[in-house]
């Protein structure tokens, strides 16, 4: 694999231009991947690789938008994207039945994570997955809050958030301020060439690219989610159908008269499913 050539992406190279050398390799179709995969799969075919690679390289530039907020420059960013990319391929069994975007997003995306946690200077920040959620997680679950409950004081919101993520509230109030002293604007410049991150998103990234692979991902998670369905017995199944997969969820009150046992067992057998569901599809998801 580390022979494989494509664009690389430096401060000294505009993001349009990059962003223009990266669509001139075309997207493969089922079939044409399928077969390249095979190749690199079987024979271990660095042409084939190559090619799955740089058909790959714009899905990259359109996750690493996602993560524009951290303030590091889009061509380190990209770059490191490009190696998750490069594992993804690597690590790709064909037979599996699953396209190679949907499994790259996932390398790809952790790629990002691990590359924003070495580079930030987070004091005293925990390496628990924990500490990694509210990393991620903390201005959408303040936004959440604010939605669901008008007027409530920063200092509530953070106490709910810890008790959430089982961390305390020292650290939720450390990572808050920290976000609060460093707030990055759409209008940053992603490249020394002035072009601004919210262009490359609204210019730079084709519509219909971006529906094929975010369709690919949607359809991906349905069949994990599926696969995943397969490890309840059929009491659990019923219970998160009712629960978790309906647009008016069934209250436990119906379900316990149902099953003949009280609200709290409900609850605890729909919280045991769901953590069966999260540990099946996080298998699935490294496989």
């Amino acid at each position: 694999m580390s022979n494989i050539k494509f664009p690389i992406v430096t401060q000294d190279t505009t993001l349009v231009r990059y962003l223009e050398e990266i669509r001139k390799f075309p997207m493969l179709s089922e079939e044409e991947e399928h077969s390249l995969a095979l190749r690199w799969y079987e024979h271990k075919d660095i042409e084939a690789a190559q090619k799955l690679v740089t058909s790959h390289l714009r899905l990259v530039a359109k996750i690493a938008t996602q993560f524009k907020g951290y303030g590091l420059p889009m061509s380190d960013m990209i770059s490191e994207g490009s190696v998750g990319l490069m594992i993804a391929v690597k690590k790709y069994d064909p037979h599996k039945g699953y396209r190679l975007a949907t499994y790259a997003m996932w390398w790809i995306k952790a790629t990002f994570q691990d590359y924003i946690l070495k580079s930030w200077s987070m004091v005293k920040m925990g390496t628990s997955a924990a500490h990694k959620k509210l990393f991620f997680n903390l201005r959408k679950m303040k936004n959440k809050l604010m939605h669901q409950n008008q007027g409530m004081s920063t200092g509530d919101e953070l106490d709910i958030i810890a008790k959430e993520l089982n961390l305390p509230k020292d650290d939720v109030v450390e990572m808050n301020n920290r976000f609060n002293n460093f707030e990055v604007s759409l209008n940053d410049k992603a490249f020394e060439d002035g072009v601004e991150i919210i262009d490359t998103i609204a210019e730079n990234v084709d519509n219909h690219e971006v529906l094929l692979l975010e369709s690919q991902e949607l359809d991906y998670k349905r069949k994990q989610l599926a696969a995943a369905m397969d490890t309840l017995d059929p009491r659990e199944q019923e219970i998160i159908k009712e629960r978790k997969l309906k647009d008016t969820p069934t209250t436990l009150e119906v379900l316990s008269k149902k099953f003949k046992v009280s609200n709290e067992r409900i609850r605890q057998i729909e919280e045991r499913a769901l953590q069966k569901l999260q540990n099946a599809v996080a298998a699935g998801a490294g496989a």
